[in-house]
């Protein structure tokens, strides 16, 4: 008879987990053995348990699918819970495990005893520990059944000594039954995009796989698009209808469709900075119906696909196109980018390096962005191509999310990663390169080497405080990879720049690019209500573009 132990790892096998991140330790013994006998999973051996669960999060954002991580009793397993708010925030399915010490030492604070059932009660949609083996299918059945159809995390503590007792296996074969959308009330929705002259489709995570649609649709309408951080890379930035990003890292072009606009239609988005948009009629299109409605109210809102939305609505086409009005607007934005990249002055400008990235990058990697002020950079100055991919830190804006992401896309894409990371973010998870070594993963990161925190630089600034406790003493981060085994580059000169880029993306394997750049740059919002960071702002774009020289 199977051990409790297997029939967890069976149940997340036919729940199609692939793999499962973790670091062994002894309260995890035996489902790590079960791991090992059992062909149709593999154990990832990551460097620290938040890599761990950051790679789960970043793998399941890319398949969609449940995938699993795991800590051992204690400190072990606290160390996940960073990952797996990355999960809970962006709606992913994960399966969380969890070592526990024997259940006759529960609640005797024994070495290691945590509480992990009340500690991630917050994180998880499903939280339970096994106390006999007579439930232990059920729980863990429950479990991934709950992460898949809440979209979020499920948590399973385990007791050593329940994982080694026998268990007997129940029928519990997982169904969910394929939905029949019928939202009604298109007829008003097409009422009211037919008789607006300035529509705007804003376009989220949720949108991915649906380019095709929503190209379709935003041509017949005329509306210019827009789009949420995870919605970057859903268009090739070059396409005429689209604006670009909104919001602090966003652009002015996307903020002025929005000011013009009379309606904005969501599809697949909940946008949480409303202060970027306009209090106009709204149709909101989502698979969540907890995200309808969440952030403003909708004159309509549809709990469907986007795929069904677009193919059910039945709107005339418009003979003035509202983003042919934009153009003009975004060919000034492309001007003002296209000027602040052009700087070739020491030190390396982080516009120029993005700039030069963004013209070498292979037109299907998969690019992941950590969080800071490189997320800006990239989503300003990385034009995504026609198959490129982006990932982020979008709801959590975790830092140190770049390096374990990319480990957890490496393996549920199989193909090429491109990381844009900050040092700052790069210091606090740079272990992860072993892991990237180890299992020789198709991965690339840049780091932008500045040796300061710049958006908490900016922050403290545009709030009338001096900059202070921002600073960073950092190594030579190619020197580090180097160490690894993994190829190092570093570039601390615009006139090695171009050879030093080349020469990352043409080695075989993994690699780190080092660049050091400028201290004090400064990144530019599109739009801020603050008067004084209005002010703060208006002053440093002014002397970006006048001394790019």
């Amino acid at each position: 008879m199977p051990t409790v132990a297997d029939v967890i790892i069976k149940t997340l096998v036919n729940f199609g987990v692939k793999r499962i991140y973790a670091i062994p330790g002894d309260s995890l013994n035996p489902i790590i053995d079960a791991i090992r006998r059992n062909k149709d999973i593999k154990y990832v051996q990551v460097r620290h348990e938040e890599g761990g669960a950051l790679s789960a999060s970043y793998e399941s954002k890319y398949t969609g699918n449940l995938a699993a991580c795991m800590g051992t009793s204690g400190p072990g397993s606290i160390h996940l819970l960073n990952g797996l708010y990355d999960a809970k925030t962006q709606h992913v399915p994960v399966i969380a495990l969890t070592g526990q010490v024997e259940t006759e030492l529960l609640h005797h604070d024994y070495f290691q005893e945590v509480n992990l059932v009340k500690l991630f009660d917050d994180v998880s949609v499903f939280n339970a520990r096994i106390i006999t083996p007579d439930n232990a299918h059920y729980l863990i059945w429950k479990a991934c059944r709950e992460a898949i159809t809440k979209k979020g995390v499920g948590h399973i503590d385990m007791p050593v000594d329940i994982l080694m007792e026998s268990c007997k296996e129940e029928d519990l074969s997982y169904y969910i039954n394929p939905v029949n959308y019928n939202p009604g009330g298109l007829d008003e929705a097409v009422n009211l995009i037919n008789n607006r002259n300035k529509p705007v489709i804003m376009i989220g995570g949720g949108s991915r796989n649906y380019r095709g649609e929503i190209d379709e649709f935003a041509e017949k309408i005329g509306a210019p698009i827009i789009y949420s951080l995870n919605g970057k890379g859903v268009f090739n930035d070059t396409d005429k209808k689209v604006m670009g990003g909104i919001g602090l890292l966003g652009t002015k072009p996307s903020i002025k469709a929005i000011e013009k606009s009379d309606l904005i239609i969501f599809l697949g988005t909940i946008f949480p900075y409303t202060q970027f948009l306009k209090n106009v009629d709204n149709i909101q299109v989502n698979t969540n119906i907890d995200d309808l409605n969440k952030i403003m109210k909708a004159n309509y809102s549809y709990l469907c696909d986007i795929k069904y939305f677009l193919d059910n609505i039945n709107v005339n086409e418009k003979d003035k196109k509202f983003y042919q009005e934009m153009q003009d607007e975004k060919a000034k934005w492309s001007e003002d980018m296209v000027r602040l990249a052009s700087n070739h002055k020491n030190p390396i400008r982080a516009e120029l390096l993005t700039d030069k990235i963004s013209k070498k990058i292979e037109d299907d990697a998969i690019i992941i962005t950590d969080t800071g002020n490189v997320t800006l950079w990239s989503n300003r100055f990385l034009n995504a191509g026609n198959n490129n991919k982006f990932y982020f830190s979008s709801w959590l804006g975790t830092m140190g999310s770049g390096i374990p992401g990319s480990v957890g896309l490496a393996f549920a894409s199989g193909k090429k990663i491109c990381g844009l990371i900050g040092d700052g973010s790069f210091a606090m998870t740079v272990m992860e390169l072993i892991t990237i070594k180890k299992y020789n993963l198709p991965v690339k990161l840049i780091v932008y080497d500045n040796s300061i925190l710049g958006m908490i630089k900016l922050e403290e600034e545009v709030m009338g405080y001096p900059e202070y406790g921002v600073d960073l003493y950092n190594p030579d981060f190619a020197k580090l990879a180097e160490s690894i085994g993994i190829t190092g580059i570093r570039v601390d000169t615009v006139e090695a720049l171009d050879a030093g880029i080349d020469k990352f993306f043409k080695c075989d394997g993994p690699a780190v690019l080092d660049v050091v750049t400028e201290t004090n740059e400064t990144p530019m919002p599109p739009k801020l209500n603050f008067k004084v960071a209005e002010k703060y702002v208006t002053s440093i774009l002014k002397e970006k573009l006048e001394t790019k020289d």
